[in-house]
């Protein structure tokens, strides 16, 4: 569908308002004076559940810094479990669902509200609904957005402009039979490059697949590599390294698997790709545990000055038993943060960051970034400082906050 004109800047707006009244001044008039800059302001997706039904709501808000939870008076709902996604500040939202294979289009309108002005559907690329991760939504240009599909293995290429659908990416060699494809949630850029790492559990059941694989997008050409190893699994987390190579690590939930089932489930691990070959070093492998004094550990966030973080189970806090759930261990209060520095490969725990759910995602604000913690039995997100590594609580609101954006 295509839009009507685009969005005019706020400050363009105002300005032409305010032209009428300059003419006839006086030579002592200081002439134009351009406006106050608009406040930022964050949309914010969260999902509420009530038994078996979820609802997503849009919070729209100008601080991320509240004593007060943020409300759902007022917000966007969206059936389903809704992602909101686009570019920083600029002005446009994009939301998807589990309810449809449908991407709409959110404008911000000059009074500050969100204007629905298209939609865009993937079906007839084989996408059954838009789900998981925020971060499957790569945009590359106004006019040229990837979604990361793993229901039909494709990256779908579309234009975010005119919500339409361009083409797509051909992914089937990650298809395992009898595995859940599940793509990473915190892919990056290098260059003009896409990595996106990819993990694998069973359709039933709980477990992971010893399978290791990162999907190499050239967004210049359209095409895909897909480097693969076999060592171990679940490795769905990976940051630049100083030296220019690629580190990855079994994430939270492939930790906590092997943590809760033990026997074959794979050894949660670090691994290293150089982005030039497009390929693992087969001479690289370290054991996350041995990195943290034996402790389960899993996931590798981006730190500062070459370094990463890791989150290690802290099991004084939380007794696992036989019959506890990984997902339930990996979403315990009781994953520490530890500080790993890639040139040396040591790690040592961070003073003054509490002890929060491992899963978790990163948020950049300004300057800043925040990081998500599910609490109150999934019922409740904070948003925690780990910028200044005090772990403060900046702001809370109801549900499950899957994604944000600053669009102002």
């Amino acid at each position: 569908m295509k839009l009507a004109a685009p969005l005019r800047s706020l400050r363009f707006i105002a300005t032409a308002l305010a032209l009428p009244l300059m003419a006839g001044c006086g030579e002592d008039d200081p002439g134009p004076v351009d406006p106050p800059p608009a406040t930022a302001l964050y949309a914010i997706t969260t999902r509420v559940s009530t038994g078996d039904a979820t609802q997503s709501y849009v919070i729209l808000t100008d601080t991320v810094d509240s004593s007060e939870a943020l409300k759902l008076d007022g917000a966007i709902e969206i059936p389903g479990g809704a992602l909101g996604v686009g570019v920083a500040k600029s002005g446009a939202l994009f939301v998807g669902s589990t309810s449809a294979p449908t991407v709409t289009r959110y404008n911000l309108t000059t009074k500050g509200s969100l204007e629905k002005v298209g939609t865009v559907s993937f079906q007839n690329q084989g996408a059954s609904s838009i789900g998981e991760y925020q971060h499957q939504f790569q945009f590359v240009s106004e006019t040229k957005a990837y979604y990361f599909d793993g229901t039909s293995a494709k990256a779908v290429i579309w234009n975010p402009t005119d919500m339409t659908v361009t083409g797509s990416i051909d992914l089937s060699g990650l298809v395992i039979q009898g595995a859940r494809l599940t793509f990473a949630t915190l892919p990056f850029r290098v260059g003009d490059l896409i990595l996106m790492p990819v993990g694998w559990r069973p359709s039933a059941g709980i477990g992971i697949t010893k399978q290791a694989a990162v999907v190499i997008v050239d967004t210049k050409t359209d095409t895909a590599t897909i480097a693969k190893d076999d060592r171990c699994g679940y490795v769905r987390d990976g940051v630049l390294g100083p030296d220019g190579q690629v580190y990855l690590a079994t994430e939270v939930y492939g930790s906590a698997v092997r943590r809760v089932a033990g026997g074959d489930t794979p050894v949660p691990c670090l691994l290293r790709l150089n982005p030039q070959t497009r390929a693992f070093d087969s001479s690289f492998f370290r054991e996350l545990s041995a990195l943290v004094n034996g402790g389960t550990a899993g996931s590798l966030l981006p730190g500062p000055q070459g370094t990463a973080y890791l989150r290690v189970l802290d099991e004084s806090q939380f007794e696992v038993k036989q019959d506890t759930h990984p997902r339930v261990l990996a979403s315990a209060s009781a994953w520490k943060w530890w500080q790993l520095r890639l040139d040396t490969l040591t790690a040592t725990p961070v003073d003054g960051l509490p002890s929060t759910s491992g899963s978790s995602f990163l948020f950049e604000v300004g300057n800043r970034t925040l990081f998500t913690e599910f609490t109150n039995g999934s019922s409740t997100t904070n948003l925690r400082e780990l910028t200044d590594r005090s772990g403060k609580v900046t702001a809370s609101m109801p549900g499950m906050a899957f994604s944000y954006l600053q669009v102002r």
